[in-house]
């Protein structure tokens, strides 16, 4: 029986590799690896943007040398449909309430073109931080793991939020968009919306962040998706 490719799990924003770590233990039998992205951070002054992120991405998986299936969270699905597209070695993409982005699009724009309500935008130091995180990120993780995430939490570039995709790898490669059904962040709305570019389509009754209140099912699914992943295109 073949292996299965790799899995590299990206976060969204204002988090960093900690947030997957309960989905990292559940698969510890598997080849799984996660990015940290420049654009998150304890310095608002050294905080990296979208394309940054991207390369950061890109970094990860060439790394790997090997088929691999991309998993993205949130905001995180912007700087990896930039960051991977044309790299023969990524099977597969899996949005996780994901801004799947197309090209000229940005987060902003993603939002209406205005910033949500709970977003903290300091415009002239250049990032966001989110207001209410407990209750708009973790709803539904219990209240110990919702204080120890909260308190992990960076700063957020806003220039990432601001910039447009020059490229869009949902378009070339297979991809899984998972709705978050009780998502206080992106609207269930918004993400069905996404969801129509994907290739196929998942639901988890969860809020943003099933990785936290539900690591063992969030595994599961992406087990099932490295499962189904075909093999990489002929370089």
């Amino acid at each position: 029986m073949p292996s299965m490719p790799t899995l590299v799990l990206v976060p969204g924003a204002w988090q960093g590799p900690w947030a997957w770590r309960g989905v990292v233990e559940e698969l510890s039998d598997l080849d799984v690896r996660t990015v940290e992205l420049p654009s998150v951070g304890p310095d608002p002054a050294a905080l990296g943007d979208l394309h940054a992120d991207a390369a950061a991405v890109r970094f990860a998986v060439r790394q790997v040398g090997g088929p691999v299936l991309v998993c993205a969270h949130g905001y995180g699905a912007a700087p990896v449909s930039e960051g991977v597209a044309g790299l023969a070695d990524v099977v597969g993409l899996v949005f996780l309430s994901g801004l799947s982005l197309d090209i000229g699009e940005s987060v902003l724009a993603a939002c209406g073109g205005e910033p949500p309500s709970w977003w903290d935008v300091h415009e002239a130091e250049g990032y966001v931080d989110p207001r209410r995180p407990a209750q708009v990120l973790y709803t539904d993780a219990d209240a110990a793991t919702s204080r120890g995430a909260v308190d992990r939490l960076g700063h957020q570039s806003l220039a990432a939020f601001e910039q447009c995709l020059t490229r869009a790898a949902w378009r070339t490669v297979p991809s899984t968009y998972v709705v978050c059904e009780r998502d206080a962040a992106i609207p269930v709305h918004a993400q069905e919306s996404l969801a129509e570019r994907a290739g196929r389509v998942l639901r988890m009754a969860t809020a943003h962040s099933p990785f936290l209140s539900r690591p063992a099912q969030l595994a599961g699914v992406l087990r099932a998706e490295l499962a189904l992943a075909p093999a990489p295109a002929t370089r």
